[in-house]
């Protein structure tokens, strides 16, 4: 029995270095071009009509979008973006939201519950699905609160929706300095969070099995992937490290040394993850948008193509997922 998968691509991808200024239309025209299914944004203010045009002249629909939030401060604008992507015929909107409120506010577990069943419920007023992504810089950055949210919010009689982005898990990997952040070394230590795709009980696995995996977002990375030292933030930092290329750099293209089996424990997640969506009939995952991309804990300042990555990226999961069509049946 076959499954549908689609595979889309996020706008900010459809670049191939931090260099292009590409407009909308453009890369509408080369995400269509590139052979993927679906395009993902949320339109920037007063861009509606842009992107309306674009998608209807490349035949090529906006299936999801994305954007980050703060506790009161924008519900206003969580609203405005899932009555927005109604109107796009949208069917998914990916929801960030910042570790603090507009007060300063750490958010605890219930905060985060209540924020997510409030965009549940918008959810349901729009017909738009929420899903809450996995993020460095946001709530869930320590891993180990994402299924404590989700139980809380199951309790309620709401489906916990979430977005894997198993890149920001992958370089926590070995790397001590990013598992301070939000105090979640001590739980990496202790085994109640594991990070390692090989080793039972990681939370990769967790959200998979729980069924919480709803949206996906495919961009490498590698355990303690280098710090990218050829872009910096506002404040002078490097760009913490969230990518690793997918195919091989040419001579210059990249600061690092790189090779192919780095990648392993980032492919293995995407393979748990099919094999969950092929083998088991509740599961919700809907697509995967590639998201190889510029900014500058990412690509920036690369000279790798980013466009031509994401593409050997989805080819490589269009193959793995043809290859679960053949062996699987459902189980459950």
């Amino acid at each position: 029995m076959s499954r549908e998968l689609l595979i889309g691509i996020t706008g900010n991808a459809v670049v191939n270095t931090d260099k292009d200024t590409f407009d909308v239309d453009t890369r509408f025209r080369l995400a269509k071009e590139s052979g993927f299914d679906y395009f993902d944004k949320t339109p920037p203010t007063g861009e509606l009509e842009i992107y309306q045009r674009a998608s209807e002249k490349h035949a090529l629909p906006i299936r999801c979008g994305g954007f980050y939030y703060t506790r009161n401060r924008d519900e206003d604008l969580l609203a405005w973006h899932m009555r927005m992507a109604r109107e796009l015929g949208t069917v998914l909107q990916n929801i960030q939201i910042k570790p603090k409120d507009a007060d300063g506010k750490f958010l605890s577990d219930q905060d985060i519950a209540e924020v997510y069943l409030y965009a549940y419920e918008l959810g349901q007023r729009f017909n738009i699905i929420p899903s809450f992504e996995v993020h460095i810089n946001m709530w869930s950055e320590h891993f180990g609160r994402v299924s404590k949210v989700g139980e809380i919010v199951e309790k309620q009689g709401a489906k916990f929706n979430i977005t894997l982005d198993h890149s920001h898990v992958i370089f926590k990997i070995d790397n001590p300095k990013e598992q301070e952040v939000l105090g979640m070394k001590e739980d990496v230590d202790a085994g109640r969070v594991i990070l390692d795709p090989f080793k039972p009980g990681n939370v990769a696995s967790e959200w998979i099995e729980r069924n919480y995996v709803t949206h996906s977002h495919a961009r490498p990375a590698i355990p303690a992937n280098p710090v990218n030292i050829w872009a910096k933030h506002p404040d002078g930092s490097f760009g913490r490290g969230v990518q690793y290329p997918f195919i091989q750099p040419g001579e210059g293209e990249w600061h690092s040394s790189w090779s192919e089996e780095n990648l392993e424990p980032w492919k293995e997640v995407v393979r748990q993850l099919l094999r969950h969506h092929a083998s088991n009939t509740k599961s919700c995952l809907g697509q995967i948008s590639m998201e190889i991309i510029p900014a500058p804990d990412y690509g920036g300042g690369g000279k790798y193509s980013l466009l031509a990555n994401n593409i050997a990226c989805a080819d490589w999961i269009r193959k793995e997922w043809a290859s679960l069509q053949t062996t699987n049946t459902f189980t459950h």
